[in-house]
């Protein structure tokens, strides 16, 4: 599946905090670059998470950390500040303008200004060329927690009807066109078995339903079924080799959090494969591992799929 997605020239992964879809980008972000050649990753945090994990510092421009990857941040601000720079030659009159009070009252005071702008910085690094060739063969969105997400998402279709044929209404329809176009761009809802989790992720899917922007997969993150039943379980514990033994408790705990674990894995898999209209790929819970080790770990079972991908029904 990961090779079908790496296709689109934008993948945009949302979900709610906590899930570990800024991990798993950076992952993507790191296979992209090797399979697929000159990758972009994105983050909208200021803290640049992303870019720690990959070894690298927070940019608003693109800074090389590895060959063919390249990390930056996503701001609004800086990336109207950016989109100004090309549309006043004068850097006299630009910084003139930028340093105006009312600028920077009209920038804090537009409704929606920095996510149009946000997205448009995604939609000019997709589409920038040189020599008839591509910048960046893949960029990997970390977007912001799900309902900042997909206020960005809604934006440029609510530009597009404020501002119909105007530069700005131009601008937000081709930026809309690409997020709708599943050849170009491939939306991935992150989560886990938790139920709200679950929960957040099927209403997102149904909100990009209502925007016309297809869901690409929905990634189930930290699944880890057990290996054995609770009729194992109960053998254990009433096996000879268990009484009498000081650890047998504790063995038996670890045994019935496994248990437990799965059966809330199997009801989010149900949920999710009545409820979402796209595939569904279960990665693993790598518990033992954490920051770049766990990026590293995730990136070595991306690389083994497809084994265990679910096709919605």
């Amino acid at each position: 599946m990961l090779d079908a997605l790496l296709r689109r020239r934008v993948l945009f992964l949302l979900g709610k905090g906590g899930v570990g879809k800024t991990t798993l980008s950076a992952a993507i972000a790191w296979l992209s670059a090797r399979r697929k050649g000159p990758t972009l990753a994105m983050e909208s945090d200021g803290r640049a998470p992303m870019a720690a994990l990959l070894g690298s510092r927070a940019s608003f421009s693109p800074i090389v950390v590895s060959p063919n990857l390249s990390v930056m941040v996503l701001e609004g601000g800086h990336a109207l500040d950016e989109y100004l720079k090309l549309v006043i030659p004068s850097r006299a009159i630009f910084h003139a303008v930028a340093s105006s009070r009312f600028y920077q009252y009209f920038v804090q005071a537009a409704p929606g200004l920095r996510e149009l702008m946000m997205l448009g910085k995604i939609y000019y690094e997709a589409t920038s060329e040189k020599k008839a060739t591509p910048n960046w063969q893949t960029i990997i969105f970390d977007a912001p927690s799900s309902g900042h997400a997909l206020s960005l998402l809604r934006m440029p279709f609510a530009a597009h009807e404020t501002f119909g044929t105007s530069v700005v209404g131009r601008e937000a329809s081709n930026i809309g066109a690409l997020l709708r176009d599943p050849q170009r761009c491939a939306v991935i809802a992150v989560t886990t078995p938790e139920p709200m989790a679950v929960a957040e992720t099927v209403e997102n899917s149904a909100e990009l339903a209502r925007l016309e922007i297809p869901l690409a997969a929905v990634v189930l993150n930290r699944h880890n079924p057990a290996g054995f039943t609770p009729a194992d379980l109960t053998r254990l514990k009433n096996s000879a080799a268990m009484r009498g033994r000081a650890q047998a408790k504790y063995i038996c705990a670890v045994a019935s959090a496994g248990l437990a674990q799965q059966a809330e894995t199997r009801r989010a898999l149900k949920i999710l494969q009545s409820r979402v209209r796209c595939p569904i790929l279960p990665l693993p819970d790598f518990s033992e591992f954490s920051g770049p080790a766990l990026m590293a770990r995730l990136a070595a079972e991306l690389s083994t799929e497809p084994r265990n991908a679910c096709a919605a029904k």
